[in-house]
């Protein structure tokens, strides 16, 4: 059971979005994908689910290319979270969640009451049962990203791909989900924002600069001060965590981060001050 990218670019016209990318993802771990905005993150995640081909190099599962297989069986092995995944129709939250047994469904293959067993667990699991029978549309932002994740765990699929799955959640919830996650018996990748998620609960991380793979590693060993310094532009002490080797724990510096883009400021606000009096 393996996904991995092997040299790897993906471009939008002319420009390259992620270049030369080679990664594998263990099985049964959780891997974490952090970057500044417009590192590549989405992209990557986007080629590793299938979403995407590569225009360079290939994305592989279990040593067949992703282009290769089938979409039903890929669906079945893959659940994805898109950051921004939404829908306009009028259905219940049992039904969004419904729809990750699709891959399953055909003339032969009803819909059982296994399937609703399938539907009743990945609602308890991201603790969304009490509102199985709300409608879409009347959901928070919050809500809404449990139901997309309930979903995809109703694939049963071997990898979870999760792009910045903690968007709109409150804490409580933030630190639920990955907690929840991380105790799934799946293979989980996820693009995170927050950095002391990262280093709470991830096995690895692979971090992202420019479009390009400038580290992997466990979380001590990517999240040292100098790769928040030079990749983030933020000041920092990085704490290890005594309970649990190989991860560790962050804490910002107030006014430290990089100055370069303050002073550009102030010089932009002098030249204005200038024309100005001119």
């Amino acid at each position: 059971m393996s996904l991995e990218l092997r040299n790897v670019d993906w471009q939008a016209g002319f420009k390259k979005i992620i270049t030369d990318v080679t990664i594998a993802v263990k099985p049964g771990e959780f891997l974490g994908l952090i970057g500044p905005n417009g590192s590549g993150k989405t992209t990557l995640m986007s080629v590793l689910g299938g979403l995407r081909r590569p225009s360079r190099g290939d994305a592989i599962l279990d040593g067949q290319a992703l282009k290769n297989i089938g979409r039903r069986n890929l669906a079945q092995r893959i659940g994805f979270v898109e950051q921004q995944a939404d829908t306009i129709d009028r259905i219940t939250v049992t039904e969004a969640v419904s729809l990750g047994r699709t891959p399953y469904l055909g003339l032969l293959s009803p819909w059982s009451q296994n399937d609703d067993a399938v539907v009743d667990d990945a609602l308890d699991a991201v603790d969304m049962r009490s509102m199985k029978d709300r409608m879409w549309h009347t959901l928070s932002g919050g809500e809404k990203q449990r139901v997309h994740i309930a979903r995809a765990l109703a694939q049963e699929p071997e990898f979870l791909l999760l792009d910045e799955p903690t968007n709109h959640l409150d804490i409580r919830h933030q630190l639920g989900i990955l907690e929840l996650v991380r105790r799934l018996p799946v293979t989980v990748v996820a693009a995170l924002h927050d950095l002391n998620h990262a280093a709470m609960f991830c096995d690895r991380i692979a971090m992202m600069d420019g479009g390009k793979l400038r580290a992997i590693g466990t979380p001590q060993d990517i999240l040292i001060p100098e790769n928040l310094r030079d990749v983030f532009g933020v000041s920092a002490t990085v704490e290890p965590d005594d309970i649990h080797p190989g991860r560790c724990m962050i804490r910002y510096h107030a006014g430290g981060a990089n100055t370069d883009v303050v002073s550009d400021f102030a010089d932009i606000k002098a030249d204005i001050k200038k024309d100005r009096i001119a």
